[in-house]
């Protein structure tokens, strides 16, 4: 039931290739950022290895088994069988895969470190330069030791070379070169402004680029303080932060590059700020999204004590906790990164086992990076186990543990590690376990988010969830299959709790009403209304009849019943001056007369990868969705491009997410549209349903 009810399999796959002759005697690497599990790899028959972790990244040297000039068969074994967590997991190699070729002396894989230090800006605005940066660059040779010289160029955000450190250096084995720059006007990467730098790192001798990459990083500050919470370059942040797994409709734990970005750019338009790994290290490509689209990270390693312990010959058992440095060097350019989590819920954390375990851990953490506090998301035991030797500690719920927690411990700062948990599928506005939907309107999301709010000590929360995802339907069972606690569903169609937190998280005004105003015409019970709005008063209207106004509390919402008449249900939101700033309304619709396409872009890269979300909605003759409309829909691509998958986000479709048609849910269902490989040119998505009008969307594919 946890797992969606899905089925996992062993499976192999096979890839067939060419190296050159001309390969011989480099360095070559295959990197695998992501295999879900227990992996076995063997070239030409060859085994390189195995390794067990869904989540981690690992890579083996082929040049000992290679063909070259030849052909060269790659094999994989995967068996997910064996679950890690207690959601859908997936199955299979589902992030990218890499074929690195090297000079035998060349820049060590992960082994770039670059930080940057500034004075902690004093007043908004204010920047104070220089900032000191150093960079540590492990250099590896396979072959006879020599002298290189390293090139370390940085670059700003407007491309200007702004610093260049230069370093002769005698490479042995695997050497470590150290250097330090200014940059004397930085421009410092914020939420609202992400900027980024570039590190171009070249390896040279005699005057020839042997090996070199590039770098992302941001200068900034952080800092926590134990009575006013979190604070970025200076300025106090509350943190606004959604928990998510790695799923989404219509390609499982797959998503590309081009969906990660999507996902982080639907939250930051919910008011979300702040992201939570649960309970894993993500996919490199979503920290570059928060990166770029200005959204920190709490990143999160996926077991207490790293993620597999291997038996001694005397019976007892070890860990080398490289699971966890591996994240930890991989992630710690990322500016985005603001804090290390080594645990989710675990049995230990309150006992002296468990801190003994994560000192082990934050002494691995302190080797790679010592430039962000290390937490852990407790839910019993605080005070206790990890609280003793963690920098921050996180709360899982208890929200009536902040203030006693605070008074017992006045310089440890804290957070919300997941918080509301709020069960509620979208579109549904009566709870039925057994038919797989629910709607909790009697606990708001403000229940966790007011104690959060109200308490500057508190340094935000991470709601769970921002999507719903595959597994863990509570609190219904079969035939759900997927999770209802998301602010959007697995989708990423907003429920009506998205729009109390764009109510209390952003600054624009907004009033959201809820529910629909779809019902039978010979309703005698009250609609039991409800308002989110950030707006000082919200008046409720019924064709034009005002129903009253009331004044909205903080970090709150409204409620009204309301005798149903068919028509226009419409709230107005007034600020403190009676000045009207956010209207919203629900209407009684016609029947179902059209298709509605809309996306967030029609130009995609002709790259194989690139894809985008295409939202359907059936709306009637005056192009309003209807609510309750469930029309099938099919789908056609002419053109370079394809069907990737589709989905509904509802939690009791069975239907399979790689199709060319969906069934509507609520008045919406997706499609995701992919560009091919080579081919330029023009996609044509056409969504055609019986009876309905149909919809064209156009796509230019580019290189």
């Amino acid at each position: 039931m946890w797992h969606g009810f899905l089925p996992v399999e062993p499976a192999w796959y096979r890839k067939t290739f060419t190296l050159p002759a001309g390969y011989r005697g480099k360095s070559i690497w295959i990197d695998f950022d992501g295999v879900y599990r227990d992996s076995v790899v063997y070239l030409n028959g060859h085994k390189l290895g195995e390794h067990q972790s869904g989540y981690t990244g690992f890579a083996y040297d082929i040049a000992r088994y290679a063909n070259f000039g030849g052909r060269n068969v790659l094999a994989v074994y995967v068996d997910p069988r064996r679950f890690e967590g207690w959601w859908y997991e997936g199955g299979g190699i589902y992030r990218h895969v890499w074929l690195n070729v090297a000079n035998p002396v060349h820049l060590a894989p992960l082994g770039t470190y670059v930080v940057s230090k500034i004075p902690e800006p004093k007043a908004p605005g204010f920047v104070p330069g220089p900032a000191s940066v150093s960079i540590e660059t492990a250099i590896v040779t396979s072959g006879t030791p020599g002298r290189y010289t390293l090139v370390s160029t940085i670059v700003d955000p407007a491309g200007k070379t702004v610093a260049i450190a230069r370093s002769s250096a005698l490479v042995s084995g695997r050497s470590t070169v150290h250097q330090a720059v200014e940059v004397k006007h930085p421009s410092l990467w914020s939420i609202d402004t992400p900027r980024l730098y570039t590190l171009r790192t070249d390896l040279e001798q005699s005057g020839r680029i042997v090996d070199t990459q590039q770098t992302h990083f941001g200068i900034r500050t952080i800092r926590y303080d134990a009575d006013t919470g979190f604070y970025l370059n200076g300025r106090p942040v509350k943190l606004k932060g959604t928990c998510n797994h790695q799923d989404f409709a219509g390609v499982g734990i797959g998503m590309t590059d081009s969906i990660l970005y999507w996902r982080i750019k639907k939250l930051k338009e919910m008011g979300s700020n702040a992201y939570r790994c649960s309970h894993n290290p993500p996919a490199a490509e979503l920290l570059d999204a928060c990166d770029r689209l200005g959204m920190v990270v709490m990143d999160e390693t996926r077991h207490l004590g790293d993620t597999y312990q291997q038996k001694t010959p005397s019976g007892t058992t070890t860990s080398d906790l490289s699971d966890l440095a591996w994240m930890i060097q991989r992630d710690r350019n990322h500016p985005s990164v603001i804090m290390w989590s080594m645990a989710n819920e675990e049995p230990l954390e309150g006992t002296k086992e468990g801190a003994n375990i994560f000192k082990a851990m934050a002494k691995v953490v302190r080797k790679y990076d010592t430039t962000r506090p290390i937490t852990t998301a407790m839910n019993y035991g605080w005070g206790d186990g990890f609280t003793l030797v963690e920098d921050l500690l996180g709360f899982n719920y208890a929200p009536d543990q902040y203030d006693k927690f605070h008074k017992l411990f006045p310089k440890l700062p804290i957070l919300g590690s997941e918080t509301a948990s709020i069960t509620y599928t979208r579109g549904k506005y009566t709870t039925d376990v057994d038919r797989g939907f629910v709607f909790c309107d009697w606990v708001w999301p403000e229940a966790a988010w007011e104690p959060i709010a109200s308490r500057p000590y508190v340094a935000g929360g991470f709601v769970w969830t921002g999507f719903d995802y595959k597994g863990e339907p509570t609190p219904c069972k079969w035939p759900d299959i997927n999770s209802n606690f998301g602010a959007m569903d697995i989708c990423g169609f907003p429920k009506d709790s998205y729009y109390y937190y764009q109510s209390v998280w952003g600054s624009k005004p907004i009033v959201h009403l809820l529910p629909h105003w779809n019902w039978p015409k010979d309703t005698t019970k009250p609609i039991h209304v409800l308002a989110f709005s950030n707006c000082r008063r919200v008046e409720l209207l019924l064709n034009g009849r005002s129903l009253g106004a009331k004044e909205m509390p903080e970090n709150g919402h409204l409620e009204w019943q309301v005798a149903y008449e068919p028509g226009i249900l419409a709230a107005r939101g007034y600020d403190a001056a009676g000045k009207l700033t956010a209207v919203d309304k629900v209407e009684t619709t016609g029947a179902p007369a059209a298709l509605r396409l809309t996306t967030d872009r029609t130009r995609l890269k002709a790259d194989g990868e690139d894809m985008t979300v295409v939202d359907v909605a059936v709306v009637d003759e005056k192009g309003r969705v209807v609510p309750t409309a469930s029309n099938a829909v099919n789908f056609q691509v002419s053109g370079p491009g394809r069907v990737v998958g589709v989905g509904n986000g509802d939690p009791t479709d069975h239907a399979p997410d790689k199709a060319s048609a969906r069934k509507a849910y609520c008045g919406l269902c997706m499609v995701i549209v992919g560009a091919g490989t080579k081919a330029t040119g023009s996609i044509r998505l056409q969504a055609t349903s019986p009876g309905l009008k149909p919809a064209v969307m156009t796509f230019t594919i580019g290189k």
